[in-house]
């Protein structure tokens, strides 16, 4: 896609032409995670809009011949803590995967038509692991079919049996699990954790035996401590990450010994959101092939066991991930100024072939709004965000005139934004509208002390965070100060309707699947985060008063700007009624407010159809509020 080498032509903010269309933000728009490379092909999963959401699974073989290897109405997700992620795997000539449709279990053998391993109604499994010498297929079970909370366990399926008994399990007790995964020598391993912790907060990496899987080591984690993502190598030592320095490194148990392997202060890994494989790569006995995060950017390199050194790979990506096991990886790289690829990645040279991209659109570099990392001190520290400014090589805005500016609120609230291209972003700010991404108090990427800000100050420090990006970029004259809105889902929906209920600076906010009252999810949500505003807001229902204090759906007499409000009807983790309650409350003050709900959709977007609807009702709203005519 080219710039219009036409002249300049001066415009509004707002109302600038730009190439990207809201059906271009789905056009060969594709969601790509994790893959593994196998001495006779590399397979990934992507996931298509234009097939509301579908995932399938891709190999690419030897002679480079691309195709789709599972059926063409096959849906592979799973929904384990309704997040899901570790929804397929591969070793030697097997591929297992899960069906979202009815939570069954595949098997592909030898290029063979799959074949159902499980199929039991009510159990969901993710997290899945091949151990070929056992002939077992490891995966955490979750069990839907009593009343109450389900419960999960770790189980083994056998790759020769129909397992209508749901899998044997292998360990249980523990209110969730993440990554098993077994030696060839029947040594066996994974992760724990129990209410009212998240795994950010406090974990366990557990050893057994096959033999005698009741019989456990916990090894690392609890006190305070988050450990995760245990992976064994060659020789029987198990890696993970842990951080008890306050950042997540990794470590080796050898011998009963654990060691800490150059220890960095930066994260290596997330936070567990979703059992995806485990984010490095065991290239032999004696490497680990990584990425990390030092000041919001991402770097990749190799840790050699023996030496204790990291050796850092060249690379222009801004942010990276691993997956897959050996001499090659495959890496999900993103870019300041092109769509994210996914590529096979060649651990001894550094070398990267490019397998699929993101999206089909390609703008000029001129058009590209390239994130600027800015930060300020607040009452807890510095705080980070991304500012992308209004960029369009073909317009100017009239002089003395300062640009719209968007806050962005990462969902989680535990999540962080980075500054990789994002065609969502690219769309507004060649319209002349600025974004700033706030990675607020409480976000990951900057260690533990950073993510625990936000303690008891949900609503609080996240909203002041997201405020105070504003106040620096109108005190830099990068903004507005009377064309300002707030963007969010999920959490961040939270943030934006807390930021539009306790403060006047927004003229709008666009809220998806957003949270208006805590108490209702604190009483309402899924397993995974019954306990999670526990130690965000309070106690529940000790700290009641807490929780209706800062629930904007209680303050709504503070509000008075419009509000757009997007859901999705299937939504588990933030019901409707979320949306619901929230959009009729507001109509009922005779504040302008619209609700659209999505058919089909659950806890974030996947249809072309939706995803094109609110790029679309979002620039007429917010048009309609900044008083700007679009060029489209």
């Amino acid at each position: 896609m080219s710039a219009d080498a036409a002249p300049v032509v001066t415009a509004p903010f707002g109302s600038w032409r730009s190439p990207i269309a809201a059906s271009d933000l789905t056009v060969a728009a594709l969601r790509l995670s994790s893959g593994i490379v196998l001495p006779d092909r590399t397979l990934w999963a992507e996931g298509n809009p234009e097939q509301r959401g579908r995932v399938s699974l891709w190999q690419r073989d030897a002679a480079g011949v691309v195709s789709e290897l599972t059926e063409p109405t096959s849906n592979v997700r799973t929904a384990v803590n309704e997040y899901g992620g570790g929804d397929w795997t591969a070793a030697g000539d097997l591929v297992a995967y899960t069906e979202f449709a009815d939570s069954s279990v595949w098997l592909i053998e030898s290029d063979q038509p799959p074949r159902r391993l499980a199929c039991v109604a009510g159990l969901r499994y993710a997290a899945l692991q091949l151990a070929l010498p056992q002939r077992l297929l490891l995966a955490v079970r979750e069990d839907h079919r009593s009343a109450g909370e389900p419960i999960q366990t770790v189980v083994a399926l056998t790759l020769d049996a129909d397992n209508t008994d749901g899998g044997r399990v292998l360990a249980e007790g523990a209110d969730f699990y993440a990554h098993p995964c077994l030696h060839p020598s029947g040594r066996l391993a994974w992760c724990e954790w129990d209410h009212p912790d998240m795994p950010w907060d406090q974990s366990r990496i557990v050893v057994a035996d096959l033999a005698d899987p009741a019989a456990i080591t916990v090894i690392a984690g609890g006190a305070g401590t988050s450990a995760l993502y245990p992976s064994w190598a060659p020789d029987g030592g198990l890696i993970y990450l842990d951080d008890p320095t306050g950042f997540w490194n990794f470590y080796r148990w050898h011998d009963g010994t654990s060691t800490a392997l150059c220890p960095l202060e930066a994260d290596f890994c997330g936070p567990l959101w979703v059992l995806t494989p485990v984010p490095y790569a065991v290239i032999d006995a004696h490497r680990i092939g990584c990425t990390w995060q030092a000041d919001g950017f991402a770097r990749l390199g190799v840790i050699d066991l023996t030496a204790a050194t990291l050796a850092p790979l060249a690379t222009d990506a801004v942010t990276a991930s691993v997956s897959g096991g050996g001499g090659r990886a495959v890496a999900l790289l993103g870019f300041a100024d092109r769509p994210t690829e996914l590529c096979e990645l060649d651990w001894a040279t550094g070398a990267t072939t490019p397998l699929r991209r993101a999206s089909g659109v390609r703008l000029e570099p001129a058009m590209v709004s390239r994130a600027e990392a800015v930060s300020w001190e607040s009452a807890d520290g510095p705080v980070h965000a991304w500012f992308y400014p209004p960029t369009n090589p073909g317009f100017r805005a009239p002089a003395g005139e300062l640009p719209p500016v968007q806050v962005w609120s990462h969902g989680g609230p535990t999540a962080f934004s980075d500054p990789s291209f994002n065609l969502a972003i690219q769309y507004w700010t060649s319209r002349g509208i600025g974004i700033v991404d706030v990675n607020y108090s409480g976000s990951s990427g900057y260690g533990r002390a950073y993510r625990q800000r936000l303690a008891g100050n949900w609503g609080i420090s996240d909203v002041r965070d997201c405020i105070a990006a504003t106040t620096a970029l109108v005190e830099a004259g990068g903004a507005d100060p009377r064309r300002l809105s707030i963007r969010g889902g999920s959490a961040g929906g939270y943030t934006t309707l807390a930021a539009l209920t306790t403060s006047n600076v927004f003229a709008a906010g666009i809220s998806l699947y957003g949270i208006g009252d805590l108490e209702s999810l604190a009483a309402d949500t899924h397993k995974f985060e019954a306990h999670y505003t526990d130690r965000l807001v309070a106690p529940y229902p000790e700290g009641r008063a807490i929780y209706v204090e800062r629930s904007p759906i209680h303050h709504l007499d503070r509000l008075g700007c419009p509000m757009l409000i997007f859901q999705g009807a299937d939504d588990k983790v933030v019901p409707p009624s979320q949306a619901e309650a929230m959009a009729a409350a507001l109509a009922e003050r005779g504040l302008p407010v619209r609700l659209r709900i999505f058919p089909g959709e659950g806890h974030g977007f996947r249809q072309a159809a939706t995803i094109i609807t609110v790029a679309r009702e979002a620039l007429a709203f917010l048009a309609e509020v900044h008083r700007f005519r679009p060029a489209d």
